[in-house]
């Protein structure tokens, strides 16, 4: 088996990632990488349960440079997730998830579900303006985050670093069959 893949004890015994690095993107016009709290509060909970933010990233509002860092990321051997932030939501501007999603091999809308289901006991209806999404792209999980720092701290702790590791390991499964 390879270094970092560890099998889980569950019923279904599939590989799940001792360390996940994770590349994080945050998506901003008005935002500099000094007043990043969302991507700091990302990394800061990733290194809080043992993995890395090997790779940070500020880009505009715009479909093209969203689409072209998050292509990047996903094609880099030392990244095993993807992690935006900010871009969710229902302005113009908020392009996100139109630059994700066509490239998702496999939607996972249960993602979405379940931070909507979260994000009610806090910011109760106004979670339907929320478009928070995940999918595998080229064998590697992103997730496309509100901007918010409560949104992200909720998502990245409930959810991302209880499922991402397990959800790389399956994505990447072929890679580490009869190893």
């Amino acid at each position: 088996m390879s270094e970092g893949v560890r099998r889980v004890a569950d019923d279904h015994d599939h590989p799940e990632l001792a360390v996940l690095r994770t590349a994080v993107v945050t998506v901003s016009s008005s935002r500099s990488s000094a007043d990043d709290e969302g991507g700091d509060a990302i990394a800061a909970i990733l290194a809080d349960h043992g993995h890395e933010a090997i790779a940070r990233d500020l880009v505009v509002d715009d479909r093209a440079a969203i689409e072209r860092v998050v292509s990047e990321y996903v094609e880099r051997e030392d990244i095993d997730c993807v992690i935006t932030t900010g871009g969710t939501g229902v302005t113009r501007d908020d392009v996100t998830i139109e630059a994700v999603r066509e490239r998702f091999e496999k939607e996972l809308p249960g993602f979405g579900e379940l931070f909507r289901t979260l994000s009610y006991e806090e910011v109760g209806t106004r979670t339907v303006a929320t478009r928070a999404t995940a999918g595998v792209v080229e064998g590697v999980p992103v997730f496309c985050l509100p901007g918010s720092t409560n949104a992200v701290s909720l998502a990245t702790e409930e959810i991302i670093v209880e499922e991402a590791p397990h959800l790389a390991g399956l994505a990447t499964r072929h890679d580490h069959e009869g190893a």
